[in-house]
């Protein structure tokens, strides 16, 4: 069994949902809640003959980053790919309810508290969306979770950390737009459709999904990085997730507003702007975009490391909603 030292130096991008969950907090301190010995399964694989997991494909807990709570909700994507589901849904919604619920109770007991020792919420997106098999459950889950992570908005910091090798697509692309803080790496993809999804509706002329390095220039964290949907981007381990991660807990509740990609009139301008942009830029391919944002050479950023990317590479600006794009 891996040290939580072993841990910091390992790729996120391979780790399990509970490797992520320990090592994203200090060591020894993650307790796992409503943990495999529980067996909350879903009620419904069961009556479809389909296999079932006593975690049903994501861990929850909470562990402390340099004295402060971290609730954790992890999402594993070798079940299932990640999908969410009834007991999935209520899980992840309940992690969440667990850390405002925190929050009030200390606001009560101290009412000075300063906005940056509170209880933080994170989310390790692994997922395809919505768990078919669950249907309406399976929705209504999504509905469930942006409905608390908007309770939380002002509270507790409910922050997406999105690497994984499946990815965050579907309904839970939507969730992770809601959260305040986006970090994200070059191996994690973000997305409403996956790229097999595009390819089997329109066509490998349209998509081609085996195509690594298109697949990764559409959907994965540089690209985002510089659209703006990933606020950082780190390194491929989960020790670099943690250091960011730890950057962001020092941040007010004024700076961390400050990252959210939607939730004010001003976002929402700056999102139809972008719209406009893909109308009248037409890109047939990111590397358009990337130099439509100042990038000259936007092909050369394609192979360089995290950090020489982060050194050079130039980002979409907000836009005010009278602006030509």
């Amino acid at each position: 069994m891996k040290t939580w030292v072993d841990l910091q130096t390992d790729s996120f991008l391979d780790a399990n949902a509970r490797q992520r969950a320990i090592g994203l907090v200090d060591e020894g301190s993650f307790t796992e809640l409503a943990g495999p010995m529980d067996r909350l399964q879903s009620p419904h694989l069961p009556l479809l003959g389909e296999a079932v997991e006593f975690d049903d494909g994501i861990v929850t807990g909470v562990g402390l980053i340099a004295k402060r709570a971290v609730f954790i909700a992890s999402q594993e994507g070798r079940f299932i790919g990640g999908a969410v589901g009834e007991v999935h849904g209520a899980k992840m919604v309940a992690t969440l309810k667990l850390a405002l619920d925190s929050y009030e109770k200390m606001k009560k007991d101290n009412p000075s508290l300063p906005d940056n020792r509170g209880p933080v919420a994170v989310i390790s997106f692994e997922t395809g969306g919505v768990r078919l098999h669950e249907s309406n459950a399976g929705l209504l889950a999504h509905a469930e979770v942006v409905d608390q992570i908007q309770k939380c908005r002002g509270k507790v910091p409910v922050i997406a950390v999105i690497g994984s090798k499946v990815g965050c697509f579907g309904g839970m692309g939507f969730v992770a737009a809601q959260t305040d803080v986006s970090i994200m790496s070059p191996f994690g993809r973000l997305g409403l459709t996956g790229p097999e999804v595009i390819e089997q509706e329109m066509g490998k002329d349209e998509f081609d999904s085996s195509d690594r390095s298109l697949v990764y220039r559409t959907t994965g964290g540089k690209h985002k990085y510089i659209l703006g949907d990933a606020n950082y981007l780190v390194e491929d381990s989960i020790g670099s997730f943690r250091q960011k991660l730890s950057e962001v807990l020092s941040l007010s509740q004024d700076e961390i507003n400050a990252h959210r990609r939607i939730g004010s009139l001003r976002l929402v301008e700056n999102q139809l702007n972008k719209v406009r942009l893909s109308i009248t830029l037409k890109p047939k391919d990111s590397k358009d975009v990337w130099k439509y944002a100042g990038n000259d050479n936007p092909e050369s950023l394609v192979d360089l490391s995290t950090s020489d990317f982060l050194s050079v590479a130039r980002r979409l600006k907000f836009m005010a909603a009278n602006e030509e794009v």
